[in-house]
């Protein structure tokens, strides 16, 4: 079946980035994955079938596509096919099927990446967010313009939603996490004091529990010391807020 698709080939980072999920089962579909991905900043559309997915790409252009190998229509592996014809579209199989044969295949017809069921929505999104910046630099300099010393320190990726690490290990971000983590990295090194860091997650600071924002703080420094092999990046500033450094230290 040849299907003709639009393909995204903007590549600019300002604009969240569209994933198709391709999913048949309806409860893993539409309460986990696109709720998932939407809370880490994705612009998600659903489809159930093989043929939905067509008519969704004819009418609207992707960034990436995350599918299963079983479809009730047509075999995921025939769609992957069909799918890597587009250059600039990244193919993330997402599938039960734990056999190294399928892995083999699907990589061999040209998906990017092959996750196991059951999905972690954090690894998934990594997965997209790394994905896309490897896309990025395939398409060309001037769409992936990364700062001078990105290479040399920790830095916001994908209009916020992912931090680099400096060796490049992408960890995918909440929206809360983000807007602190804007924040914190603006300050260039300057503490951020609590009340500000607060606003910044609640339109009610007065009625808000600061031990929450201490909570945050610590998920997110598990999250960074989990993901990464660096130094966790957010210190305390004894009696005022906490801080951010970007600069690896040698």
């Amino acid at each position: 079946m040849k299907v003709s698709v639009q393909s995204n080939t903007s590549g600019k980072a300002s604009k969240a980035l569209r994933v198709a999920v391709l999913e048949d089962d309806p409860e893993l579909r539409d309460a986990i994955l696109l709720p998932g991905l939407r809370d880490f900043g994705f612009e998600v559309t659903a489809a159930g079938t093989a043929a939905e997915l067509y008519r969704h790409m004819v009418k609207q252009a992707f960034d990436m596509v995350v599918l299963d190998i079983g479809l009730p229509d047509e075999d995921g592996l025939s769609v992957v096919r069909h799918l890597q014809e587009l250059p600039d579209l990244g193919i993330v199989m997402l599938t039960g099927n734990h056999s190294r044969n399928d892995r083999v295949r699907a990589l061999r017809e040209g998906a990017d990446a092959y996750l196991a069921k059951p999905a972690d929505i954090e690894v998934l999104a990594a997965t997209l967010h790394s994905l896309s910046r490897r896309i990025r630099r395939r398409t060309g300099p001037e769409a992936f313009e990364m700062p001078a010393d990105a290479s040399a320190r920790w830095h916001l990726d994908t209009d916020g939603w992912c931090l680099v690490s400096p060796r490049g290990e992408v960890i995918a971000l909440s929206a809360p996490e983000r807007g602190l983590l804007s924040a914190l990295i603006a300050a260039a090194g300057a503490p951020v004091d609590r009340e500000a860091l607060i606003a910044l997650v609640t339109k009610d600071i007065y009625n808000f529990d600061p031990h929450r924002l201490d909570m945050l703080i610590h998920r997110l420094r598990r999250k960074i010391s989990k993901c990464t092999s660096e130094a966790v990046p957010l210190l305390t500033a004894r009696g005022s807020g906490y801080v951010f450094v970007a600069e690896m230290q040698h």
